[in-house]
């Protein structure tokens, strides 16, 4: 628990704590509040709505990676906090679906600035390796709670409020979330010193593109690139397809389509828990690696569950949706590794917001591919994304080079 007896990431991570219980909550008033606004028609708004969400992290975050990189870090997260805020109370005025459309896309443009810039601090807030390895654990850990535990206080707090409330409680978690931050004292980014022009210094355009350049030239992050493929497409059959799965293949209600998310979320979180240890023990490359197969195998064994009897296959499901989620974190968790040890500070922030934008731009394509080939079929569409997920990882593999290619040690600076 070293990470967390650092009384800067402490506020950091209880900021992301209660600002992801307020998108959780956001996830679920969304809902209703598109089925107020549409009707029958809610299905294509939530659709249109998370299609927004990806293009808003695909398009924004290495934007505005470049936009921001003279400002202080800590005026960036707080800025983004109260707009967040700001648009998460506007959400329960609006009137039509063109209105929460364009509030979507503000909130989220707004989360795709302050999470890649929050990742930045953390590997200068905890410059040793295992403390920030810890971090980048503790930091999973809250994404997988706040899918499993956001709608359960949803709907608490709806036996006592009314869904519109539900927006109230995001702006607070966002607005606790600024207040926490504002607290701190955010290192500032220290130059590379190699003689190189900084990237503060780069033409506007030359700073949109340099993240993606770094992951690109960078050996050890290029096989990152395939491995973000790798994950959606294991991913994106699991949360796209497991209420069809649940009430369809078995014929089961409402509780066990939660139940196998949770699952889902369980081996992320058990895997998360465990990585800091192999770490210490096992370099990137093998854990990451070992994740994507898994998450192969997993997807590839579907069919079989499937076509398994109800009790056997229900069982079966269980386990490869426990698989898909150790996988996942071990493929995705120590990527920020990588980008801290491999690159120097100040290339740090646009990397980050790279890695953010290249991974959403994976589930921008299997979101929609797992949603209309699992209309024709579940079998097929399972085999298929277990090909690309075979695919991106003997991509992965020989894209990686077996001895580490070092870069830059962690070094961070006390100054505001």
């Amino acid at each position: 628990m070293n990470a967390l007896a650092d009384p800067r990431f402490r506020r950091l991570f209880t900021a992301q704590v209660i600002s992801l219980a307020g998108t959780g909550l956001a996830t679920v008033a969304l809902g209703l509040l598109a089925y107020d606004v549409a009707g029958p028609g809610a299905g294509r708004v939530l659709g249109t709505v998370f299609a927004i969400k990806m293009v808003a992290y695909v398009v924004v975050a290495p934007l505005a990676a470049a936009l921001v990189v003279r400002l202080p870090r800590r005026a960036v997260l707080v800025s983004a906090d109260v707009l967040r805020a700001g648009i998460a109370l506007c959400l329960p005025f609006v009137g039509a679906t063109w209105q929460v459309y364009v509030l979507v896309f503000l909130l989220q443009a707004a989360s795709a600035v302050h999470t890649p810039t929050w990742q930045s601090v953390v590997p200068d807030v905890l410059p040793d390796e295992r403390t920030y390895t810890q971090a980048l654990s503790f930091s999973r850990l809250a994404d997988d709670l706040e899918m499993v535990l956001s709608p359960v206080l949803a709907a608490a707090l709806l036996l006592v409020v009314s869904s519109h409330a539900l927006f109230v409680g995001t702006a607070i978690g966002f607005a606790a979330s600024a207040v926490l931050v504002a607290s701190l004292v955010v290192p500032k980014v220290v130059a590379s010193g190699d003689g190189e022009t900084g990237f503060a210094e780069l033409p506007l355009g030359a700073r949109v593109r340099h993240g993606a350049a770094l992951l690109v030239r960078t050996p050890s992050l290029r096989p990152v690139l395939a491995l973000n493929l790798a994950v959606a497409a294991a991913g994106a059959f699991v949360l796209v397809q497991t209420v069809v799965v649940a009430r369809s293949t078995f014929g089961l209600g409402n509780d066990m389509v939660a139940v196998l998310l949770a699952v889902n979320g369980a081996g992320s979180m058990a895997a998360a828990l465990l990585l800091p240890r192999v770490l210490g023990r096992l370099p990137e490359r093998t854990v990451m690696l070992g994740g994507a197969v898994a998450l192969t195998v997993a997807t590839a064994a579907i069919p079989l569950a499937l076509g398994a009897s109800a009790g056997a296959g229900l069982a079966a499901v269980c386990v490869l949706w426990l698989a898909v989620g150790a996988g996942w974190a071990c493929a995705e968790v120590p990527v920020g590794r990588l980008i801290a040890r491999d690159l120097p500070d100040g290339d740090r922030p646009a990397a980050f917001a790279a890695q953010f934008s290249l991974s959403h731009a994976c589930w921008l394509v299997t979101y929609p591919l797992a949603g209309w080939l699992g209309a024709a079929g579940l079998t097929s569409t399972a085999l298929l994304l277990a090909g690309v997920c075979a695919g991106a990882t003997v991509v992965a593999a020989v894209l990686w080079p077996k001895a580490r290619v070092g870069g830059a040690r962690l070094v961070a600076t006390s100054a505001p």
